[in-house]
């Protein structure tokens, strides 16, 4: 997203450990051992076997539990300033895996799906985890999120323990299906076609009602001209992925609607996708 995510600032020190503050946000551990940023930092100078110490303060303005990425946004934060610091020993993409290190405390999995496009913009394809392979995808420039975020906090571990092990082998083909497509309308700049793939047939089915009114915002955003929509990460954000801007808007409206009188608060963000991903301010 454009218009959402963690600010942080990184420095030397010279007493050589990792120091992990916050400036403002929800409270975040500060042991740099427990804290995503302070795990992805130390594997990072692991790696380059350097010893020198950093203050990270974090400006915490993406939610834990917000299904949008609050994790992955302080580990690439972390690994990317002190990549900056060090005079970029390492690519962006080289620095995914100590990103992945840092996330995977707060998700207790191994996976690139927010670390990646937080550190490369745009959309991304992760075709591997192990080995690491991940994929820029072309896509239309004019596409344009909106997102709900209530107010209610779904640990990411917990979501994922309510999917099984295994899944049949029509819901497979269903699914990689709609996976195959996506890509392809993305790079066709097919708009129906990735109205048509954007179906979740795995995942969705047992989530959706950890979220309050989660079909009748689907519903609604369908009807006002989103091309699909679906669970944000392990949710409670519900996103719509709209043709441009305009529609995003009524989009965005349509939502308000739905969540202004169920007694929950509750955040909207309009974006087109950041095609950067992390940037320097």
């Amino acid at each position: 997203l454009d218009k959402v995510g963690d600010e942080m600032t990184i420095s030397r020190n010279n007493a050589g450990t990792l120091k992990i503050r916050q400036s403002e946000g929800p409270p975040l551990p500060l042991d740099s051992n427990s804290n995503v940023a302070g795990v992805a930092a130390q594997s990072l100078l692991e790696h380059l076997n350097n010893k020198d110490g950093f203050d990270i303060t974090i400006a915490k303005r993406i939610k834990p539990g917000s299904g949008i990425g609050s994790s992955a946004a302080s580990a690439a934060g972390a690994v990317w300033g002190i990549n900056a610091l060090l005079g970029k020993p390492l690519s962006t993409q080289e620095l995914i895996p100590f990103g992945l290190q840092g996330e995977s405390v707060a998700s207790q999995a191994w996976h690139a799906d927010n670390i990646a496009p937080a550190l490369l913009g745009g959309f991304v394809l992760i075709r591997s985890c192990d080995p690491l392979d991940v994929v820029k995808l072309v896509y239309p420039k004019e596409l344009t999120l909106t997102i709900l975020h209530p107010q209610i906090e779904i640990k990411t571990a917990e979501a994922r323990a309510l999917l099984g092990d295994t899944i049949s082998l029509q819901q497979g083909i269903r699914q990689w299906g709609n996976v195959g497509a996506l890509v392809a309308g993305l790079a066709s700049g097919d708009l129906d076609l990735i109205g048509r793939s954007l179906e979740d047939h795995i995942v969705e089915p047992k989530r959706k009602h950890l979220i309050p009114h989660y079909e009748a915002v689907v519903s609604a955003s369908k009807t006002t001209g989103a091309l699909g929509c679906g669970i944000s990460g392990s949710g409670p954000s519900i996103f719509a992925v709209c043709p441009e801007s305009e529609t995003a808007q009524k989009v965005g409206s349509a939502m308000e609607a739905v969540y202004k009188n169920s007694g929950i608060p509750f955040d909207l963000y309009i974006s087109r996708i950041n095609p950067e991903g992390i940037r320097e301010l």
